[in-house]
């Protein structure tokens, strides 16, 4: 899967991901530290990439509809640490069959995952 990393999420995923098979880039890689969530959210389509995020701005269902995207990830820790991200973002990619979340808006909380599929 081609992921695209927010700026919000620790840089030591870029490994893990990778390991697991995934092709990773990041928002810092490309120079787009500090631009808008516009501007994060062009470069993941233009790239074809799927976003994995903690930032609320893309937690809008209306405006990130399930297959007019390459796939959203939002990630809502109550305690995102950095050790509680890479464990939690991790876990769900060694058990999970995160391939089929390409086009689909998915969050992920503690104790749940919600996947909204294309209709």
């Amino acid at each position: 899967m081609k992921i695209k990393l927010d700026e919000n999420l620790p840089f030591r995923l870029v490994g893990i991901l990778s390991e697991l098979g995934h092709e990773i880039d990041t928002i810092p890689q490309e120079g787009l530290k500090g631009c808008n969530d516009e501007q994060v959210w062009e470069a993941a389509q233009r790239s074809g990439r799927f976003l994995i995020t903690q930032d609320l701005n893309f937690s809008n269902i209306n405006l990130f509809i399930p297959g007019t995207h390459y796939g959203l990830l939002l990630i809502r820790l109550r305690d995102p640490s950095r050790n509680a991200l890479l464990n939690r973002i991790q876990t769900i990619f060694q058990i999970e069959e995160v391939e089929r979340w390409q086009g689909c808006f998915v969050v992920v909380t503690d104790h749940k995952i919600r996947v909204r599929y294309p209709k």
